[in-house]
């Protein structure tokens, strides 16, 4: 008869081992995995850009070169914004239809969702509306008042430096949950050049759909980073890009 086998276990030390190379691959690993995670989210973001590009040019050339409105009047107890409707009342519960905004007959069937990074955010995200609202803010050079003419395209005589849309977002200390002492995160829906509603979320940059079509990432305005939230990363945009020589 065979004598009976022994099985060998592993020793304390042998695990530990073990357990400190999982560390380090996995230390070695998650780096780069939040990477890809944040370059899938900026090219889902640059691709949705992109869209609203396209987007503007189809409604310019149906409107005879004329651009939409940032804001229209208001109707059925909400108001008319570019990207569509929102009812007025209690923040984070409000009815949107995007339905009603000037781009959306011209955008893909899958339509626009909000950029990816701005949920990231976490538990600091204020939302604007019951479903999703916002992320995407309207340069207001192209807009105009309701009692003014529409701002005609063929006035962008840089077109290539002239944006259209960009990232935006805005901190929020005024409306709850949002106070003074607990500032958030919420959508906007316009961006400018004397306030602080561009969001560089894409590793401290934001992106930009430009009047040719093309996007580009942008860096903020020195020394306009909204202090309330630093690590929210909400400036300004670069003046030039935002006003008509």
């Amino acid at each position: 008869m065979h004598p009976p086998r022994t099985e060998r276990a592993f020793t304390l030390l042998e695990v530990l081992v073990v357990v400190a190379i999982l560390g380090i691959l996995a230390s070695l690993l998650l780096p780069t995995l939040a990477r890809s995670r944040d370059s899938a989210r900026t090219a889902v973001c640059t691709s949705q850009l992109r869209q609203f590009g396209l987007a503007a040019q189809m409604y310019w050339d149906d409107q005879d070169g004329c651009a939409f409105r940032y804001r229209g009047p208001a109707t059925n107890g909400g108001d008319l914004y570019w990207f569509g409707w929102i009812e007025r009342g209690a923040e984070g519960s409000r009815r949107f239809d995007p339905a009603q905004g000037a781009l959306w007959r011209y955008l893909p069937e899958a339509r626009i969702q909000t950029c990816p990074s701005l949920p990231a955010q976490g538990r600091r995200l204020k939302p604007k509306a019951a479903t999703a609202a916002g992320g995407y803010g309207y340069n207001l050079t192209l807009s105009a008042p309701l009692d003014r003419p529409l701002f005609r395209i063929s006035s962008a005589t840089r077109p290539t430096e002239l944006a259209v849309f960009a990232d935006s977002a805005q901190i929020n200390t005024f409306q709850a949950p949002a106070s003074p002492e607990n500032p958030m995160v919420e959508p906007f829906f316009y961006v400018s050049t004397n306030e602080a509603t561009a969001h560089f979320r894409h590793a401290a940059a934001a992106a930009v759909v430009f009047v040719d079509g093309h996007v580009a990432r942008e860096q903020p305005e020195p020394d306009s980073l909204d202090p309330r939230l630093p690590d929210a990363r909400i400036a300004r945009l670069r003046t030039r890009i935002l006003v008509l020589p």
